[in-house]
Formats: structure tokens, sequence, C-alpha cells
């Protein structure tokens, strides 16, 4: 039976993913910040963790529960798209996004990638085109722009340090899904959006080369 490892999987595109892979037979491992959301996830037939990424000592922790897993897909989701404004930036703020989406990431990544690497399977952080830098448009969001493009970096540096190994490496853009972070407006459901990135997944060639691409698999250039 394949494993999944899904971070942040209280509500949105995380339970969605849980849900899939749980529909298509896999073994899940989920992690959620508040005790209920685990609960929850339990009911789905996960094996839940509590975890706030951003909490040092709980990443620590989740590497070493997890040690000797063999994960053949690990998703990154948590992540935060901080204020709606693009003003002078607050501290709060800033270190909302950035420890959320960046810190946590260069603190988990090097922990769950060796037990990807033991199952040659698929390592995903959930990206944002709005992090690209060859692909950029407009100024808007920039707080939460900076923190993709970050996370970005750390997934290439993650690349480099286990694609040999056996991790296939991938920042994903999931889309515009309509979930809290998306808006009512968003073009896709979260049903879609999971489906399209587990299908990627799926397609994807083992490299040792770190992959950008939108949910449906369309490179995005870095």
């Amino acid at each position: 039976m394949p494993t999944a490892l899904i971070i942040g999987a209280s509500r949105g595109i995380g339970q969605e993913l849980v849900r899939q892979y749980l529909g298509q037979g896999w073994r899940v491992i989920a992690t959620a910040r508040q005790e209920n959301h685990c609960a929850a996830l339990k009911e789905l037939g996960a094996e839940a963790h509590q975890l706030d990424v951003t909490d040092v000592e709980g990443c620590a922790a989740l590497g070493w529960k997890l040690d000797g897993e063999h994960l053949d897909v690990a998703i990154l989701n948590a992540g935060v798209y901080g204020p709606r404004h693009d003003g002078f930036p607050l501290q709060s703020d800033f270190d909302a996004v950035m420890h959320t989406n960046v810190l946590a990431a260069m603190r988990l990544l090097p922990l769950i990638a060796p037990m990807v690497c033991a199952a040659r399977g698929k390592l995903a952080a959930l990206s944002s085109h709005m992090g690209s830098l060859s692909e950029r448009d407009n100024p808007t969001g920039t707080l939460y722009r900076a923190s993709k493009a970050a996370l970005n970096s750390v997934l290439i540096d993650t690349a480099q340090r286990f694609g040999a190994k056996g991790a296939t490496c991938v920042a994903l853009h999931p889309g515009w899904v309509r979930t809290d972070m998306g808006g009512q407006g968003a073009d896709l459901s979260a049903e879609e959006s999971a489906a399209g990135i587990r299908a990627t997944l799926a397609a994807l060639a083992p490299s040792s080369q770190a992959a950008y691409l939108h949910h449906d698999g369309k490179p995005i250039g870095w």
C-alpha cells in the first residue's frame, strides 16, 4: 500500500488531498494545527499528527515520529497569504508569512526528504505561480510573492541535496482555488485542484532536478 504525507490538512486543498488519496486506497499520514481537526482527519481514515509548522520543536518531533517511513508522496501544503494590501508591511505580518511559508519548509523538507528517497517518491511543496520571477506581470501580493519565491529556492536546494538519492522534487501551483485564501470567485474547486495535483504527481517522471508546475502539469518558469 503506497503512503502519502500531507502537511497542513485541516481544510481546503490539504483536506481534499487526504480524502482523495484515501479514496484511492492509499495509507495517508496528515497533520493539522488543532486537535479537533486531527480528530476529523482520523475519522476520514488518516493517521493524524498535531503540528504547528512554525513551532521548531513540533517540526523536529514530527521527524522523530515518522522516522523510518517510506513516503511515496509527501506534500507540504501549509501556507498563509498574509495582508491583502501592498503597503508598508508590519513586522508581525512579515514574520507570520515568512515563518509559515519559508522557515517551515527549511525545517521540514530536509526531515521528510530521506523518507521520500527511501520510496523513490515525489516531494512536493504547494507554491504559487505568484512566486515566479520570470513570469511575473504585476506587483500585487508582494509579501506573498516573496515568500513563494523563497519557498521555490528552498525546494530547488532540496532537490540539489536529495534528488540524486531518489526524491523527485516539485513546486506546485494549485491554481486559483475556492478556499478561504482564494475566495469564492476562484476558478477551481478544491476537489478539482487536488485531483490535478494527484494526477500531475503520478505522471511526473523521476528526476534529480526540481520542477515547477501548474496543478495540471504545465511548466512554470522559475
